[in-house]
């Protein structure tokens, strides 16, 4: 249900972007520019990017290195994942602290014309950070159970 919700919401943001791009296009052309279109353009790609990350990672469709499974055995291949599970959660943990710290002092300033904070932008990573480790924590003990139910 999550999934189809976050889904549809990148879909939606994707709309947005090439819609607002497109129309800045035709204004500027015409001769009278929207100049908060680049803001708003900003903060809505780097909300699809943080998204379309963890929809990437609940597809398992990230880089991984196939090559670890094929030279051991399946046993220790499965270690060697659960492992790099908990390793991925841990650095999105650390990357976390320091989007959370970054976005609390990037709220006073304003971005541009559109005079937003410029946290708004920031929260993306906050936020696509704390789905990433959901769906790394989930993957954890959906292996887990697999290891154990082998």
């Amino acid at each position: 249900m999550l999934k189809r919700i976050e889904f549809a919401f990148g879909g939606m943001l994707l709309v947005t972007v090439v819609v607002l791009v497109a129309v800045a296009s035709v204004s500027r052309a015409m001769g009278s520019p929207i100049i908060w279109s680049v803001e708003m353009a900003q903060l809505i790609f780097a909300w699809l990017c943080m998204l379309a990350a963890d929809i990437a990672m609940q597809e398992d469709r990230h880089f991984g290195l196939q090559i670890v499974r094929e030279v051991v055995s399946p046993r220790v291949a499965d270690v060697i994942e659960i492992f790099n599970i908990v390793v991925i959660i841990g650095f999105l943990g650390f990357l976390l602290y320091y989007a959370w710290g970054n976005m609390i002092l990037m709220h006073p300033r304003l971005v541009g014309a559109a005079q937003i904070n410029a946290s708004y932008i920031h929260a993306s990573m906050v936020v696509g950070l704390l789905l990433m480790m959901r769906t790394m924590v989930s993957q954890l003990i959906r292996r887990i159970r697999q290891k154990e139910a082998n």
